[in-house]
C-alpha cells in the first residue's frame, strides 16, 4: 500500500495570496501533477489539516478543483485555518466524514487502517485533544487491535523545539500518548502544522509532521525566535507499507535534472 500526504495547503480566495507572498493555489497544482505523475500511483491520498487559510467556502470551492486530477480515494482532516462545517460540505461526497461533531473517522478497507482525528479548536490556532476525542480514539483503536493502522491529525503531539509553534501546539498530547503505548498496532502518527519534516516518538510509537506544497515554517530553535516562514523547497511524502514495514520518503516538488544512469550499457560504473 502507497500513502500520498500532503498538508498545509492554506488554500485562498481566487487571485490571493498567502500573507501576501505565497500562491498556495500554484504550488499545490504543481504538487498534484507530481502525484498524478507516481509510478506506481499511491492506493489514497491524505490530507492533514490547514486545508485552506480561512475557513471560507469559496476557499474549499477552489481547493476541490486543484486537487480534482487526483483519482484515488481522498481523506482530509481538518487543521486550525480549517472551518469544520464548511470543511464537512465541501467534503461530503467521499461519505466518510460524520454528519456532525467532531471530523473523525476509521476507514477499514485498506492493508493500513487510517484514523482521521479532528484536533480543531474553533477559533484558536493551537489544538486539543479533549476528554471525549481521546475516548473515541481508545475506542476505535480497541475495534482492530492487530490490524496495523495509521493516525492522521494535524497538530504534532510532541514538542519540536520551534518555540512559536509550540506555544500553538497540542494540548492532550499526555493522554495521547498513553493510548499510544497500549496499541502497538499504530505504525505511524503522520501529522502537519509545522510546514517541515521533523520526527518523534510518542508512547513508543513513531511520529512524522510533513513539509508543506507551499511555504515552510522557518527552522529556528532560540527560545525568542520569532513567527516567520521561509520559501524552502515544497514537497510532499509518501509512506509505503511493504513486507510488514512501513517506509516514509521526502519528496520535493520542482523541476530537477535526471534521472542519471550510474553504470554504462556493459554494467561497469561510469568513470569519466
Amino acid at each position: 500500500m502507497l500513502v500520498a500526504q500532503i498538508t498545509d495547503t492554506h488554500i485562498k480566495r481566487p487571485g490571493h495570496l498567502a500573507y501576501r507572498v505565497v500562491d498556495t493555489a500554484t504550488m499545490l497544482r504543481d504538487c498534484v501533477a507530481a502525484i498524478a505523475a507516481l509510478v506506481p500511483a499511491p492506493d489514497v491520498v491524505v490530507v492533514t489539516g490547514d486545508l485552506v487559510d480561512i475557513g471560507r467556502p469559496e476557499e474549499y470551492e477552489l481547493l476541490r478543483s486543484i486537487l480534482a486530477p487526483l483519482k484515488q480515494p481522498l481523506f482530509v482532516v481538518p487543521g486550525n485555518h480549517d472551518e469544520r462545517d464548511a470543511m464537512r460540505a465541501a467534503f461530503a461526497d467521499g461519505g466518510y466524514l460524520p454528519s456532525s461533531g467532531f471530523l473523525q473517522y476509521a476507514i477499514d478497507e485498506h492493508p493500513l487502517r487510517l484514523i482521521g482525528l479532528d484536533t480543531n479548536v474553533p477559533g484558536e490556532s493551537g489544538g486539543l485533544l479533549c476528554n471525549t476525542r481521546l475516548a473515541w480514539l481508545e475506542r476505535t483503536l480497541a475495534q482492530h487491535p492487530v490490524m496495523p493502522t495509521l493516525i492522521l491529525m494535524h497538530h504534532p503531539p510532541f514538542p519540536t523545539g520551534i518555540a512559536h509553534m509550540d506555544r500553538i501546539g497540542l494540548v492532550g498530547r499526555e493522554g495521547f500518548a498513553s493510548i499510544l503505548a497500549h496499541n502497538p498496532q499504530v505504525e505511524l502518527v503522520l501529522c502537519g502544522h509545522l510546514h517541515r519534516t521533523i520526527r518523534a516518538s510518542v508512547g513508543g510509537r513513531p511520529a512524522l509532521t510533513c513539509p508543506s506544497p507551499a511555504h515552510q515554517v522557518a527552522l529556528d530553535l532560540r527560545r525568542e525566535a520569532p513567527s516567520r516562514f521561509m520559501m524552502e523547497p515544497p514537497g510532499f511524502m509518501l509512506h509505503h507499507w511493504i513486507d510488514g514495514s512501513l517506509v516514509s520518503h521526502v519528496v520535493p516538488v520542482g523541476r530537477f535534472d535526471g534521472p542519471y544512469p550510474f553504470f554504462e550499457d556493459d554494467g561497469k560504473l561510469i568513470d569519466s
